[in-house]
């Protein structure tokens, strides 16, 4: 085996703990240390008996790791992971990379001015299932492609806002959880053109995106939908279909369709759908359907980032993919709040 990775994770929080829990699982990484200044931080360095320290900073003066994951507040990526490549550190920066576009073209600049590698932390492409659609629809099977239709409808329940940052702009399912959606569109179907968009807030009524209704231009004029809500009790969201997630209750159904000229694919499901003999309405179905291993994408993420510190490899999602992905979703609250069709490339 190859020699093993140090890491350390910058934030303590809900997903930060699930970050230092697979670098501890993985046997090619090493926890380096818990960065976080809260006491909850330092007790689960205690837990993991690793070091702790409440800043980077303070890190960097006793020594160093070979990388470093920052999954602190959106609101400090950026700072966070100016400071790593200023130290010639490579690191994983949770989703969205920066708060504004701005803040991850700041990044991304950074990183290519001193060759230091940043991966954003869309982890849902390390994920077998989506690697073996990748598969499928990069190998033609599906002929041209035509359109796509995406799913996140689920319910959250009232107690899920007792914090206040959580009733205000910027909080609802277009940041936290559209944004997962949009990339994975991406990564299988290509560069967005782009986007028109309605938004309502009519169920709750606070500040904040409860249901998004969004259409997509591709660049290569294929045509998409993405229906966005958290306020329908409904079995159609990634969390709630793919069971990669065990706090989420794991259903039969499907939260993505992608159609082409020659046969349609259904994800989680891997369900391709073509005709018999000839391609026609009236023509039976023939489905095939692929089973994936079930791996957690988590610890594949800390695996590939291990190799893209060895430098075996370049990262499967850099930081230019995650600043191209928040280009979206900022298109479509431009466009919600507008009522105009905005472009990708006007941003």
């Amino acid at each position: 085996m190859s020699k093993v990775t140090s890491i350390a994770v910058l934030g303590a929080g809900l997903i930060g703990r699930r970050h230092i829990e697979q670098v501890a699982l993985a046997p090619e990484a090493s926890l380096y240390a818990v960065v976080d200044p809260s006491p909850i931080g330092k007790q689960i360095a205690e837990q993991y008996r690793t070091r702790w320290y409440p800043d980077f900073a303070a890190m960097m003066k006793e020594g160093r790791p070979d990388g470093v994951m920052i999954a602190t507040p959106n609101q400090l990526h950026v700072e966070n992971g100016l400071e790593a490549i200023a130290a010639g550190m490579p690191s994983l920066i949770e989703k969205p990379l920066a708060d504004d576009i701005a803040g991850a073209k700041k990044l991304v600049d950074a990183a290519d001015k001193a060759g230091v590698p940043i991966l954003t932390g869309h982890h849902r492409r390390h994920n077998p299932m989506i690697q073996n659609a990748k598969e499928i629809v990069e190998s033609g099977k599906l002929g041209k492609l035509v359109t796509v239709h995406a799913f996140f409808w689920l319910m959250k329940p009232s107690d899920y806002f007792e914090p206040a940052w959580r009733r205000r702009a910027g909080a609802g399912p277009m940041l936290l959880n559209f944004i997962h959606d949009i990339d994975l569109l991406r990564y299988l179907c290509g560069e967005v053109e782009m986007v028109q968009a309605f938004q309502s807030n009519a169920v709750r009524g606070y500040p904040v995106d409860e249901t998004t209704v969004v259409n997509v231009k591709f660049k290569s004029g294929l045509l998409g939908t993405v229906n966005v809500t958290d306020t329908a009790v409904a079995p159609w969201s990634w969390e709630q279909t793919t069971g990669e997630n065990p706090a989420y209750p794991h259903t039969d159904q499907t939260c993505y369709f992608i159609g082409g000229t020659r046969g349609s694919l259904s994800i989680p499901r891997l369900e391709f759908w073509t005709n018999e003999d000839k391609l026609s309405w009236w023509e039976p179905f023939v489905v095939q359907r692929t089973v994936a291993p079930k791996q957690d994408p988590l610890l594949l993420q800390v695996q590939q980032f291990c190799r893209v510190i060895r430098g075996e490899e370049k990262p499967l999602v850099s930081g230019y993919e995650g600043m191209m992905t928040l280009k979206c979703a900022v298109a479509v609250q431009k466009a919600a709040a507008t009522g105009q069709t905005v472009r990708i490339g006007d941003l």
